[in-house]
């Protein structure tokens, strides 16, 4: 594998480079003295702030791009051996790494690397995480899978004592990472297009695990099942976290006295190995930010982060994009939430802090990802589509997929149906503006929702 010099410099090219996690490593890189380019599909935001930083963007990934002089490419998962760019780079015998090669090695030109992996949770958590840090004035890098507004981006470049990143376990790709400290917030099944079940997910996991240096700490919620799996004959620290149960030991950090405002925002009681701590009041909703609350927080004991600063980092975190953001209101007094819930379990959490709002109708869109994820969870999906009192479908968003599996919007809607709540199919987002236009009344509430480009109907109702 080809391995970077940070002393030397060279000529990076990242094909996908518009991508949050991509376009972080480029400018992380970039500001490191390294002669960046790179190519993507389509002109965004990301991609002109890549511009800003004196990074040149293609448009249209082509044989072209790649010229003899490129020391390395960078390649992501979604990249095929058939990418013009991909074959070009083969042609010129032009090494190549993938995004989580590079990942790893920039971890080791940190003091300490935090990777926060799991199947839902990681952006959040990653944000927590920075937030404190920033509050200790760690000067930390950071590479987090969000649009962070304390940061301006998805990205920070500090200073060399921290490291933090979301690790994900898609194709494996946080097996080449080289983590500190390291978390696992919860481990179900997903990316059922690379994984054969849970049972080679969880394996995965463990392997994730092993990789923790003997002097390392590994934080990881005390519910995932058969917990000892992940933990027994690790040379690590290990801290456990979750909800408090009557069964078996009780986790290192658990919460009590929860109390949740008119928003949906808890406060609760930290309780550390049987005592109380500390109290923290969280301005993100949901049941499911207390755990990744009480994760970030055995995360900054384990850093030796005050607890005041603790305390105060999170009081002060009010999310990140498209994790249940307030987008802000629709002519008619309609609050408009944007959120990236994919997974069945992630819509629940989403449902229950939305239903926890003062609301008259709860209303959907939800905009499905991918035609394996559709079909693996469809059950799944309609019974937790059908806590909201409305719901719309739009198409489902391929992404990398262009076998339909049978599967399409106009199902989910049906069985959704089926279940008791009304549930709506349109073909085109212009489609589902009008209907939500016409239908949506003073005080409800109304969630866009998925991992697509399902926000842009939110972003054109608030334009109107």
């Amino acid at each position: 594998m080809y391995t970077l010099d940070f002393s030397k410099p060279v000529k990076v090219y990242f094909v996908g480079i518009g991508g949050i996690s991509m376009s972080g490593l480029a400018v992380i890189l970039k500001r490191a003295g390294f002669d960046v380019s790179g190519s993507d599909r389509d002109r965004s935001e990301v991609t002109e702030n890549l511009e800003k930083e004196g990074i040149k963007v293609f448009y249209g990934q082509k044989k072209e791009n790649i010229t003899a002089d490129i020391d390395v490419v960078v390649l992501t998962a979604a990249i095929h051996p058939d990418n013009p760019e991909y074959m070009e780079t083969e042609r010129l015998n032009i090494p190549h790494i993938s995004r989580a090669e590079l990942l790893g090695q920039l971890m080791r030109n940190y003091g300490t690397s935090i990777a926060i992996s799991g199947t839902h949770g990681k952006t959040t958590t990653t944000s927590m995480i920075s937030e404190i840090l920033l509050a200790e004035d760690a000067d930390p890098t950071i590479s987090v899978g969000g649009m962070l507004p304390s940061i301006g981006g998805n990205i920070r470049v500090g200073g060399r004592d921290y490291f933090v990143t979301e690790a994900c376990e898609y194709t494996n790709s946080f097996l080449s990472l080289f983590p500190d400290i390291a978390l696992i917030l919860n481990v179900e099944e997903d990316h059922l297009d690379f994984f054969k079940d849970l049972d080679d997910i969880r394996s995965s996991f463990r392997k994730f695990a092993d990789l923790i240096p003997a002097d390392g700490t590994l934080i990881i919620n005390s519910h995932i099942e058969n917990l000892s799996f992940f933990t027994d004959s690790l040379k690590c620290n290990v801290l456990t976290f979750g909800k408090k149960s009557g069964d078996g030991a009780a986790p290192d950090y658990t919460a009590e006295n929860i109390t949740f405002d008119s928003l949906g925002n808890p406060s609760f009681d930290v309780v550390i190995r049987g005592r109380k701590e500390l109290e923290v009041r969280l301005h993100v909703p949901g049941e499911h930010n207390i755990l990744n609350a009480l994760a970030a927080i055995a995360f900054a004991d384990a850093a030796g982060i005050d607890r005041s600063v603790t305390a105060g980092a999170l009081a002060g975190f009010e999310g990140t994009d498209r994790r249940f953001q307030k987008k802000g209101m629709i002519a008619g007094g309609i609050t408009l939430i944007d959120d990236y819930a994919h997974h069945p379990t992630e819509i629940r959490a989403t449902m229950k802090a939305a239903l926890a709002m003062e609301r008259k109708t709860l209303w959907v869109v939800f905009q499905p990802h991918t035609y394996t994820r559709t079909k693996a969870f469809f059950d799944d999906f309609a019974d937790a589509l059908s806590m909201a009192d409305k719901v719309v479908l739009a198409d489902i968003y391929a992404a990398r997929e262009t076998d339909t599996l049978g599967m399409s919007s106009h199902l989910l809607a049906d069985a959704i149906k089926k279940r008791g709540t009304d549930s709506y199919y349109f073909p085109s987002f212009e489609e589902i503006e009008k209907f939500l236009l016409k239908n949506c009344q003073e005080g409800d509430v109304l969630i866009t929702m998925g991992a697509g480009d399902v926000y842009k109907i939110g972003d054109s109702l608030i334009g109107q």
